[in-house]
């Protein structure tokens, strides 16, 4: 598992571990019933705290992303489709939005906001 922390981040570690972690989930590098790495390993690997790691893996677990099996490990769970879609829309609204926002801030009018998200479109 290929997860990359930036230290110089606002962003806390705990939440870069739940994104990435996540990423990977809804992109489907990760399937269902995959063992994530114990907190100890991660936490070794990444060079960060047991604490961390273990309160990333509790809230993907609170997600509904993950299910830890004491004595077993921390599992993928079964990907709810629907879930991961309505994630996918959810990151495409806030991207559209950023953009759409730094047009204004350019001068661009909706007319021509629309053309360029119609040019993108038919690539």
């Amino acid at each position: 598992m290929k997860i990359i922390i930036n230290n110089s981040s606002m962003v806390p570690i705990y939440e870069q571990l739940v994104e990435q972690i996540k990423g990977m989930i809804v992109r489907g590098e990760l399937e269902s019933d995959t063992a994530l790495p114990s907190v100890r390993i991660l936490s070794k690997e990444l060079k960060v705290s047991a604490l961390t790691v273990k309160k990333a893996y509790d809230a993907l677990e609170e997600a509904g992303l993950v299910k830890t099996i004491h004595g077993k490990g921390t599992f993928v769970t079964e990907a709810n489709r629907n879930l991961m879609h309505e994630e996918q829309i959810k990151e495409v609204e806030n991207l559209l939005e950023d953009a759409l926002r730094r047009g204004r801030l350019y001068g661009l009018t909706p007319e021509e906001l629309r053309a360029i998200f119609e040019i993108l479109l038919e690539k």
